[in-house]
């Protein structure tokens, strides 16, 4: 019996990311989205099985590759393809039927690393018993290393991005106790959450993201200002009142939260980023054009299905380095701005008790 499931559009709204790889909207997205549709509706398929056929329909695409002929080449990128298509499925069919779990994504994380190093042996070690040029060895060894250097590499970043945040909203947690200061967000948070927005043009949707008081030039102080502000509002405004009755009173206005914005610097040094940025997610497409997935459709469907696997290697390989370099680089801008903020608040905690004092 058919189960219940939304109308397609509502399926998209569930189970696509709001920000994703141009391959993956463009050539994944329009096949994959109703195929799960139609599966959680008329199949009991769990998101392991599509793990498990993704990894299978992999294999059958490496043993492809290692024939070494161009029809076999042609046939396996055209398997690698489908292979990529059940491997973003499973994820888009836990998140619509709820049926996701921890071992889930170990599982689907680990087949992808199998995946990626079977079909660089296969596909290399084909044209080197074609060729005999040992130069496909060391590009076997190439492709393996820099998709082990690229998820390495996420992760790291991920941890250190993660411990700046943490302390940031540790301090900030202190300074909302002693002054009763309002909540903590991050502007790459509030960008996520709304990928419509644009900095620059459309002032009106990107209000409610702005920080909430100017920033100076030199260094993002948020923190210092949102707790600066509300020691001066406290301190000078306060109404007396007469004796009496004591009234009710009126409930709080919900104060709009302190933004800290990690990337500041970047967007200052490279403002033409900010609109590349805007045009690329209103199409749902993530800045960073050469990831992971894009790298591996270059070696494993371009290069095959073209008959140039050195020459598509060679370029993928390299523009995922300079991306990663980018990356590495945006990171390095952003511990600048952890840094003039955590110093932001240690010269908020300085002058705040001075306000306070003089007040009293």
């Amino acid at each position: 019996m058919p189960r219940d499931i939304p109308p397609l559009a509502e399926v998209r709204r569930i189970t696509e990311k709001k920000r994703d790889a141009w391959w993956t909207v463009m050539l994944v997205d329009p096949v994959a989205t109703p195929l799960v549709r139609w599966i959680a509706k008329y199949t009991r398929a769990t998101p392991n099985q599509l793990t498990w056929g993704a990894f299978l329909v992999g294999l059958g695409s490496a043993a492809c590759f290692a024939q070494g002929d161009w029809r076999w080449l042609l046939l396996g990128a055209v398997l690698y393809h489908v292979s990529f298509i059940f491997d973003c499925m499973d994820g888009k069919l836990a998140r619509l039927t709820g049926t996701g779990s921890v071992f889930g994504a170990w599982l689907d994380f680990v087949f992808d690393r199998i995946r990626v190093l079977v079909c660089s042996i296969a596909l290399m070690g084909g044209q080197y018993a074609r060729t005999d040029d040992v130069l496909y060895l060391w590009l076997a060894l190439a492709v393996a290393s820099l998709d082990a250097l690229r998820y390495i590499d996420s992760l790291e970043i991920f941890k250190i991005r993660h411990g700046m945040r943490k302390q940031i909203k540790a301090r900030m947690r202190a300074a909302r106790k002693a002054e009763n200061q309002a909540e903590l967000a991050f502007m790459e948070d509030l960008l996520r959450e709304n990928p419509e927005a644009d900095l620059e043009m459309d002032r009106d949707t990107v209000a409610p993201l702005e920080p909430v008081t100017p920033l100076e030039p030199v260094a993002p102080l948020e923190p210092v200002a949102a707790l600066e502000a509300t020691a001066t509002l406290e301190s000078t405004t306060a109404p007396v009142s007469a004796p009496g009755p004591t009234p009710t009173p009126a409930p709080a206005a919900r104060r709009r939260p302190a933004v800290v914005d990690l990337h500041q610097e970047f967007r200052r040094r490279f403002p033409w980023w900010v609109r590349c940025r805007n045009f690329l997610q209103r199409h749902r497409i993530r800045a960073h054009l050469i990831s992971g997935i894009e790298f591996q459709m270059g070696v494993f469907i371009i290069g095959p299905a073209v008959d140039a696997v050195v020459a598509t290697t060679v370029v993928s390989g390299a523009l995922l380095l300079v991306f990663e370099l980018a990356i590495i680089y945006k990171l390095l801008l952003s511990t600048r701005d952890f840094t003039r903020t955590i110093n932001s608040f240690e010269t908020a905690e300085e002058r705040v008790p001075a306000a306070t004092s003089v007040s009293s």
